[in-house]
């Protein structure tokens, strides 16, 4: 029997009750791997970085792989290529290998022990140069200076802003430890800011980037805090009585909405963001839960039992009568909408098994994205180009991030637990 995603046992667990430590140290590192070919892809030779086989991270290799996992790129073999950012390419030999687009880049420590990192983009269809920059940083840093330079030839190749120097959070389970991580997007350089032997759930992240709400079971109940990301400081948000769950950000970062059972059963309510007393979204005796904002606030897509099984809909943020949104498959839960409005994502039963789902909202149309059947917690890219959520293949929970069109999918693999409940963070990095 397959079973539920945790979005759905989230719903049934925190309507019953039920050593903190911080900064443990990561379990593992993340591979990637890419799978599936889109219909079109920019053709790129990013070759090794002089004088990265010296250095704590392989450059090109983390560049090659966020544009790969975009779906919008694909790599051009680099065998044999030694050039740098100071070496105006011959692009007779690189226009054979069939490439649109050539980044090149150097790493050299300085003597203060930081690493001198410059890399240079070029367009070898027109042999134009399309500029570079260069960075000094210390070791720690040569990871997002990576990502950078993934986001300068994502946005100067397709116009649009990359989201490889923004950050995920999703939690991990290993035997009975629970722990909250913050990491890069392609799941590298994970951070513990929560560590418990009682479940935590529902991690989100402030519009802001500087803040993630969540859900923890230590005092043996569930209980919503805000942690701040810089500082590792939290605070309580919401402990009343019964259940406290499901919380989300309105865009501008003021209010929470969160699920209570305060009033008998799981209703919608909205907190200031600095706590307070809540404020009920709708009066119903239906299960209302897994609330979330729309782009420009106005709105709080949640799911609903109120039509006999569980449905996503939406009401107005300051409340009213709520419109049903999803008509296909009589089960549908975990909304998750696209920062342009354009897309709802979400997981469907179908015929026992939970599966991704993507809505396109101006015409209704809705597409199967997975072949796997424990999809859970779907969450948009800021770019609302891919969606990250958790799935189990080969037995063990695992993050993955797919195109919306389904076609690529690049699966993040960790060694050290069960993978679950991403949530992918803002821009502003």
């Amino acid at each position: 029997m397959n079973r539920p995603p945790s979005s759905f046992l989230r719903r049934r667990l925190v309507a019953a009750p039920i050593g903190l430590l911080l900064s443990a140290p990561a379990w593992s590192q993340f591979r990637v791997e890419v799978a599936g070919v889109g219909l079109t892809q920019l053709p790129v030779v990013v070759p090794a970085f002089r004088g990265e086989g010296a250095a704590p991270q392989k450059m090109s290799t983390i560049v090659l792989a966020d544009l790969e996992r975009s779906g919008q790129f694909r790599n051009v073999d680099a065998a044999g290529l030694a050039i740098d950012e100071t070496t105006r390419p011959d692009v007779t030999p690189l226009r054979q290998r069939g490439a649109d687009a050539l980044c090149v880049g150097s790493i050299s420590r300085l003597a203060d022990g930081r690493w001198d990192v410059r890399f240079r983009l070029w367009d070898v269809v027109r042999l134009q140069d399309l500029g570079g920059q260069s960075y000094a940083v210390p070791p720690g840093d040569l990871r997002l200076v990576a990502h950078r330079i993934a986001d300068y030839v994502y946005e100067k190749l397709t116009g649009e802003r990359g989201i490889f120097s923004t950050r995920i959070a999703y939690v991990t389970q290993a035997a009975e430890r629970y722990n909250l991580w913050v990491a890069d997007a392609d799941g590298e350089n994970a951070q513990s800011a929560l560590a418990s032997p009682e479940p935590i759930i529902s991690p989100a992240w402030s519009a802001s980037g500087t803040q993630l709400a969540y859900v923890s079971f230590e005092s043996r109940k569930p209980v919503v805090y805000v942690h701040e990301i810089a500082s590792g400081r939290r605070r309580l948000l919401a402990n009343f009585r019964g259940s406290n769950s499901a919380p989300t950000w309105a865009p501008d970062g003021r209010t929470l909405a969160v699920t209570l059972s305060r009033e008998g059963g799981s209703q919608l309510f909205l907190i200031d963001a600095n706590g307070g007393e809540p404020r009920r979204l709708l009066q119903s005796t239906s299960i209302d839960t897994e609330p979330v904002f729309s782009a420009d606030g106005r709105s709080v897509f949640f799911v609903s039992d109120r039509g006999g099984a569980p449905q996503i809909y939406r009401v107005a943020a300051e409340g009213g009568s709520p419109q049903r949104v999803t008509f296909t498959g009589t089960y549908n839960i975990s909304p998750a909408l696209s920062p342009d409005g354009r897309w709802l994502a979400y997981v469907s039963r179908v015929g026992g098994a939970f599966k991704l789902q993507v809505m396109e909202m101006a015409s209704g149309t809705v597409t199967s994205l997975t072949d796997t059947t424990a999809d859970e917690s779907p969450s948009f890219a800021p770019n609302s180009r891919l969606i990250m959520y958790g799935t189990r293949q080969a037995g063990r929970e695992a993050l993955m991030t797919t195109t919306l069109d389904g076609k690529i999918k690049a699966r993040l693999a960790g060694q050290g637990g069960d993978i679950r409940e991403p949530d992918w963070g803002p821009y502003g990095r």
